[in-house]
């Protein structure tokens, strides 16, 4: 049977999950805190190694900062995007203001730029804001 690791956005723990119970809502096996709740989780300069490097399901970044008209108007299709594909793609939004480690990291010049990962690696990137279907599409190919 496939299984997934999941580094838990709350305590870092990296849990393993059977690939059929991603979809239930699994929880943290050390804090009990949701691991996949089909919210877009927080990454910082100084939490983002380890989930990103050791999280096996792909993970769309969203690059963005709190000044940024384009980078408002798409958080509500981020995180509609995220409900969609809750179990299948972990969303992570990513202050580029506070994490300027994570911005340089990853080559950051404009915003809002997703960022899609998995095991560490990127695999594709799109720059400008974008509606939920989109998005969906980018975090699903």
């Amino acid at each position: 049977m496939d299984t997934h690791h999941i580094v838990c956005p709350h305590c870092q723990a990296t849990n393993r999950v059977q690939a059929d119970r991603l979809a239930d809502g699994p929880d943290c096996g050390r804090c009990h805190q949701p691991l996949l709740d089909g919210l877009p989780i927080t990454l910082t300069d100084a939490n983002a190694a380890k989930l990103l490097g050791q999280t096996t399901l792909p993970v769309l970044v969203d690059f963005w900062a709190p000044w940024c008209g384009p980078c408002r108007q798409m958080a509500p299709q981020f995180e509609a995007a995220a409900r969609q594909l809750k179990g299948r793609v972990i969303f992570a939004k990513v202050d580029s203001d506070q994490n300027p480690q994570l911005a340089a990291q990853f080559g950051i010049r404009s915003i809002p730029t997703l960022v899609k990962l998995q095991g560490g690696r990127e695999l594709a990137r799109q720059t400008g804001a974008l509606p939920a279907g989109q998005i969906v599409g980018l975090a699903s190919a």
